[in-house]
């Protein structure tokens, strides 16, 4: 314990004991609310740029996701016409090695069938790698055939990271 004097209004010298224990579960205390207020910061932060993809439609998620990949350097950035497009979105080029990208604004996780698409598109295209980028994340099987297939996956923690370092 450790004392702490005080003089009142009319100088009277007021005495209390200070438990130690109970400074700890203070500053616990002062922690715990810093703590949820970034966290709650953070997820305000998060909901707000999953709102952004919320309100797009699929081509124009198509145009967003292009106008991202070419801040982060890559070129001949084109995006494909929307039907006959044997599951590509986007051709890209970087650092010399070309991209077929297959792009997917969807309000649930994304399943194999876009891995599917990405895999023979990256061969139609003759393309070195085939991506698939979504506002979501993916299941596990699409995961699996993903990792299988060589297929990159860009998911919506992916796209706000590089939206945030541009």
């Amino acid at each position: 314990m450790a004392d702490l004097s005080i003089a009142d209004r009319k100088g009277r010298v007021i005495r209390m004991d200070i438990n130690l224990n109970g400074k700890m579960i203070l500053a616990g205390a002062a922690l715990l609310l810093v703590f949820v207020g970034i966290v709650w910061k953070l997820l305000i932060r998060k909901r707000r740029s999953s709102d952004l993809f919320e309100d797009m439609e699929g081509h124009e998620f198509e145009y967003f996701c292009a106008d991202i990949l070419k801040q982060k350097g890559f070129v001949d950035v084109e995006v494909t016409r929307g039907s006959g497009d044997y599951g590509i979105d986007i051709l890209a080029e970087k650092e010399g090695v070309t991209y077929a990208i297959q792009c997917k604004r969807y309000a649930a996780p994304v399943g194999v069938k876009a891995i599917q698409e990405a895999y023979a598109g990256r061969d139609y295209y003759d393309r070195m790698v085939g991506a698939v980028m979504t506002n979501q994340y993916f299941t596990a099987p699409a995961v699996e055939a993903a990792k299988k297939l060589k297929i990159l996956l860009w998911d919506g923690g992916y796209i706000e990271s590089m939206m945030e370092e541009h």
